[in-house]
C-alpha cells in the first residue's frame, strides 16, 4: 500500500430521481477532486435512488439500469479527474425484476474495475433486491480495496474474508438508519478486527418511504483510530492513510505493536462456523412487518 488520500462524499438524494442524483454526484465528485486531490472517492449506498424506494422489484428494475450504463457519467468524471470512485446504486439483473444493491468501482481511466453486490440482505430488503454471493479484493495502484455495503458491516466474517484476501482498505457505503452507537461500533470493530482501514460513508436525508439517514460518515484506522467524522449534513470527509499503520499498539503512544488479529487466530475453535444458526431470542419486528405487508 502507498500513502493514500481517501474522500467520502456524504450527500442527500432526491428520492427515485436517478438522473438528478447522478448529476449531483458528478458535481460533488468534481468538488472533492478539486479540493482534496484524493486517490479514491466513495459515495453512500443507493445514491441514485435512496435505500427504500417504495417500488416493486419490476418498478425498481425499470427505474435503474445495468452496469456500466448506470455509472456512465461517473466514469466520465472519474477519467476527467484521474480518480478512482466507488459509486453505489441499485442495478439491473438480466431478468426484469432482478435487482441488486451494488457498489461499482470505477477506475481513474473511467473503466469499471469491479462490481460488488450486497451479500447480506436484511429481512424487508428481500422484497426488492437479491443478494450477491461473491466478495472480491481489487488491487488498485495505491492499495488493495474490498467493498461491503451497510448491513454487511454487521457480519464480521465478510470483512474477515476480505482481509484474508489481502484487503488493506474496506469501503462501506451505507444508508444506515439505526443508532449512531451501532454505526460507530461496527465500523471501528471491523477495522480493528482485521487491521484494515475502513471508510463508512453514510447517506443523509430522507428516502421515498420516510427513512431518515443521519450521515456521520467516518474513516477508521487499523488500530481503531477515528481519522475523520462527518456531521449530519452534506459534506466531504477526507483522510490521508499511512502505509505503515501497525507500527504502534495505539495512537498517541510509542509502544510497538505486538499482535495481529489474522496471524493470532486459533483456527481449531472455528469448526462449524459456516453452519446455519438462529438467535435464542425472538425477533419481534419481523412479525409486525409481516402483518403490515399482508394488509
Amino acid at each position: 500500500m502507498k500513502e493514500t488520500i481517501i474522500a467520502g462524499v456524504q450527500i442527500a438524494i432526491e428520492p427515485n430521481n436517478v438522473k438528478k442524483n447522478i448529476k449531483k454526484a458528478v458535481e460533488w465528485l468534481n468538488r472533492a477532486a478539486e479540493e482534496y486531490n484524493p486517490d479514491l472517492i466513495v459515495f453512500p449506498e443507493t445514491v441514485t435512488t435512496g435505500f427504500e424506494t417504495g417500488l416493486s422489484r419490476e418498478g425498481l428494475w425499470d427505474l435503474v439500469d445495468t452496469v456500466p450504463a448506470i455509472s456512465e457519467e461517473i466514469s466520465k468524471a472519474a477519467q476527467k479527474n484521474k480518480v478512482h470512485v466507488v459509486f453505489p446504486s441499485y442495478t439491473r439483473g438480466e431478468k426484469r425484476g432482478d435487482v441488486y444493491n451494488s457498489s461499482i468501482l470505477v477506475g481513474f481511466n473511467g473503466d469499471v474495475v469491479g462490481v460488488y453486490n450486497k451479500t447480506h440482505i436484511y429481512y424487508a430488503e428481500r422484497e426488492w433486491a437479491l443478494p450477491g454471493n461473491t466478495a472480491d479484493v481489487y488491487e488498485l495502484p495505491f492499495a488493495k480495496i474490498g467493498m461491503i455495503i451497510c448491513f454487511d458491516g454487521d457480519y464480521p466474517e465478510l470483512s474477515r474474508i476480505l482481509a484474508m484476501k489481502g484487503a488493506e482498505i474496506i469501503v462501506r457505503p451505507s444508508a444506515l438508519v439505526r443508532s449512531f452507537e451501532i454505526w460507530k461500533l461496527t465500523n471501528h470493530a471491523r477495522a480493528y478486527d482485521n487491521h484494515v482501514y475502513l471508510a463508512g460513508i453514510n447517506l443523509t436525508g430522507m428516502d421515498a418511504c420516510g427513512n431518515c439517514n443521519f450521515g456521520n460518515s467516518m474513516i477508521v484506522s487499523p488500530i481503531a483510530e477515528q481519522l475523520a467524522l462527518a456531521t449530519a449534513g452534506e459534506t466531504i470527509i477526507t483522510a490521508k492513510l499511512d502505509p505503515d499503520p501497525l507500527k504502534y499498539i495505539s495512537y498517541g503512544v510509542r509502544n510497538p505493536m505486538i499482535f495481529n488479529h489474522l496471524e493470532d487466530r486459533n483456527l481449531k475453535v472455528y469448526e462449524g462456523i459456516l453452519e446455519e444458526a438462529k438467535s435464542q431470542f425472538p425477533i419481534s419486528g419481523r412479525d409486525i412487518w409481516e402483518k403490515g405487508r399482508k394488509k
